[in-house]
């Protein structure tokens, strides 16, 4: 056996066994199986899991933009003579920071507690002004909040309250700094209110003692037992089920608080995430393909249903409270769970929501980029690479006789501000995930890669036998042509003749005996010619 054939040989061997054994590993998704039991594994909230330091400590920074609308002409509105007309004025930009602490380890590692406190620092060059300095027009909520208290009461009571407010100068505007709107300030109102009432506090802002406090404590699953259940909040505040709405549906802390889901995430699939700061539970459905910072990402948004009337989506029934006085498409009323102010939760500018809303208030702009919510989350390890949660702030305002002032006001749902929290991963997580996920993909596609080499040596096995049999073709021809060759040339320069040098013998000698020293022998003869 030649060299040439031994080569062939060799190289038809390896062939075969690389496809056989690609395609069996291909089949039997071994490399696939033993990535995601993994990954399963180490992303988990385990002790001894990196993930848990990236989840107390979350390295991407956190930004929260203010949004206020300015009302231009609360007299004329007061007045019953136009529609309200607002002008945003934003955004005012704080750095948030949201440390877990008080992390301790239950059940055998299963679930873990913590409480998560968030602390807000001002980011001037990130904002359009000094929230010191710049000052809104916009709704006095204590004193809504007080009409709102009041108004079960009879009316001689509700007269007598309203002319203490306005003798004390309360009116239904107030003019306000960015800041005292947001972290505080004393309300004479509630002052008055504290007197009376300790337990009332006499100072008010839409964000006054939450910075530095957490929203409650947390018990979340680890994902030990099951990687589906990873980041799942167990208790809330130390329970299962809340009790402000009208169903058990409605009342469930269903899903994560949207800071970490469960690796492996498919589109089809809805995410839950719980928001205290609304009360309830929302889902998110998949939205498109997104890329981040090189990493591929699932975009997740809350579809249209999540805020529709019961006559659009049966389940949102339960939100309405008292039972069956519902609001319309977009808006969500949460007083229930806050008391005081009638508060009503949207998105901003009222995307989504019914058209009376948006033409209710002059300067409403919805579009999806600025105010639609969503998560770009990376599907193989969960990890949201991109968040933005944006949640608008309003107030109803109705008419409650015995206040003279809200005579021509009729149930208007009025925006007082909108918030965007942002988040994107940093640079230095994006490398470390993007190395991650390019080992995660060439494990996981290690038998493609036996079945593309089997495949390459497949076409160089046919490149050799081709050229091989090519290579013993020319040889028989060239075999064949030299013999021929050889054949017509020994045919054509041999004959028998006399080996004599002597002429033909005259008549005379022709009856003579031959002597000695004639021989016969073989000697080139010239061909006859016709």
């Amino acid at each position: 056996m030649t060299r040439r054939s031994c080569t062939i040989y060799a190289t038809g061997i390896v062939c075969a066994h690389l496809l056989i054994l690609g395609i069996a590993l291909l089949v039997a998704q071994v490399f696939q199986t033993m990535i995601q039991e993994r990954l399963k594994k180490e992303i988990t909230l385990g002790q001894k899991s990196r993930v848990l330091e990236g989840w107390i400590n979350p390295p991407p920074p956190v930004y929260m933009q203010y949004f206020f609308f300015n009302v231009t002409n609360p007299d004329e509105f007061l007045a019953g003579r136009e529609k309200p007309r607002v002008t945003q004025m934003g955004p005012y930009t704080y750095r948030e920071y949201r440390p877990r602490e008080n992390v301790t380890f239950l059940e055998n590692g299963t679930k873990i507690f913590a409480t998560n406190p968030k602390s807000f620092v001002f980011l001037r060059n990130m904002s359009v002004g000094d929230p010191e300095v710049d000052r809104v027009i916009t709704v006095n909520i204590p004193y809504i909040a007080a009409m709102n208290e009041l108004k079960s009461y009879n009316f001689f009571l509700r007269s007598a309250v309203s002319m203490i407010m306005g003798s004390m100068g309360t009116e239904v505007f107030i003019n306000r700094t960015i800041h005292e709107m947001l972290w505080g300030f004393k309300d004479p109102l509630l002052e008055k209110i504290h007197s009376l009432r300790p337990e009332v506090e006499e100072y008010f802002g839409l964000m006054y003692n939450k910075n530095g406090t957490h929203e409650g404590e947390f018990v979340f699953h680890t994902g030990e037992k099951n990687y589906m259940d990873y980041g799942k909040i167990d208790t809330w505040n130390g329970i299962r089920q809340m009790n402000w709405w009208s169903s058990n549906q409605s009342n469930m802390i269903n899903g994560t608080d949207g800071s970490v889901f469960h690796t492996f995430l498919s589109r089809k699939e809805l995410l839950y995430i719980f928001a205290a700061d609304l009360c309830r539970s929302i889902h998110l459905s998949y939205v498109s393909d997104k890329e981040v910072k090189g990493i591929p990402a699932f975009r997740f948004a809350p579809p249209s249903d999540v805020l529709a009337p019961p006559t659009e989506n049966p389940s949102n029934a339960g939100f309405c409270v008292p039972a069956k006085d519902c609001l319309g498409k977009g808006v969500l009323k949460v007083s229930v769970c806050r008391q005081g102010a009638p508060i009503v939760v949207s998105f901003p500018h009222f995307y989504q929501a019914d058209e009376e809303y948006i033409n209710a208030i002059g300067g409403m702009n919805p579009n999806e980029e600025e105010h639609e919510t969503f998560l770009d989350i990376n599907p193989t390890t969960g990890v949201p690479i991109r968040a933005c949660k944006r949640a608008q702030l309003n107030v109803i305002l109705k008419r409650v006789t015995g206040f003279p002032k809200t005579k021509f006001l009729n149930n208007t749902i009025f925006p007082i501000m909108y918030v965007n929290e942002t988040a994107t991963i940093d640079d230095e997580s994006a490398n470390q995930m993007r190395t991650l996920l390019m080992i995660v993909k060439l494990v996981s596609n290690f038998p493609v890669i036996i079945v593309a080499l089997g495949v390459i040596l497949l076409f160089v096995l046919i490149f050799m036998v081709c050229r091989n049999r090519q290579r013993k073709n020319e040889v028989k021809r060239i075999d064949f042509t030299e013999a021929f060759h050889s054949f017509a040339t020994a045919k054509d320069e041999t004959a028998y003749t006399q080996v004599s040098n002597q002429t033909e013998e005259s008549p005379e000698n022709r009856s003579q005996p031959l002597r000695n020293g004639h021989y016969i022998a073989m000697s080139p003869v010239e061909a006859q010619k016709c």
